[in-house]
């Protein structure tokens, strides 16, 4: 039997929210629009053209572990339609994307032969989030 993996390995979390066309993309920016009202994260920059491993247009929403339980849910009940992908930040971007990763939404495709297995040793898990918005809303 594995043992358990320590809520601690997980330094941050990512949130991508995907959208399709110009319809979408008003959605995505209404709710780029009420996060930064809303929550102390740090908003990425739009990706009109794919990168990375994802096969849709979407911009990413980096946040630390403690704001997890606030957006999350608000995300939930605020897609209104969109896909999002929520996934944490560990050693393994692969693992994170594809394993350990919770869709809110249709599940989308992702290239995995981009996201590595394994960060090398002394690697950084993922750059530190630094917000850059400031929430002047409750959730």
């Amino acid at each position: 039997m594995v043992e358990a993996r320590k809520l601690a390995e997980i330094a941050s979390y990512h949130a991508h929210i995907y959208f399709d066309g110009p319809a979408q993309r008003v959605i995505a920016e209404w709710i780029r629009e009420r996060v930064a009202e809303r929550f102390s994260v740090q908003l990425g920059r739009w990706h009109d053209r794919l990168v990375g491993p994802h096969h849709m247009p979407m911009y990413q929403i980096a946040f630390d572990v403690a704001v997890f339980p606030q957006l999350v849910p608000w995300l939930m009940i605020n897609r209104q339609g969109l896909s999002v992908l929520v996934h944490p930040n560990t050693d393994s971007p692969y693992d994170d994307h594809l394993v350990h990763a919770l869709w809110l939404g249709e599940a989308l495709a992702l290239n995995p032969d981009v996201l590595p297995r394994k960060l090398k040793a002394g690697e950084e898990l993922i750059d530190p989030v630094v917000p850059n918005t400031a929430p002047v809303m409750q959730a």
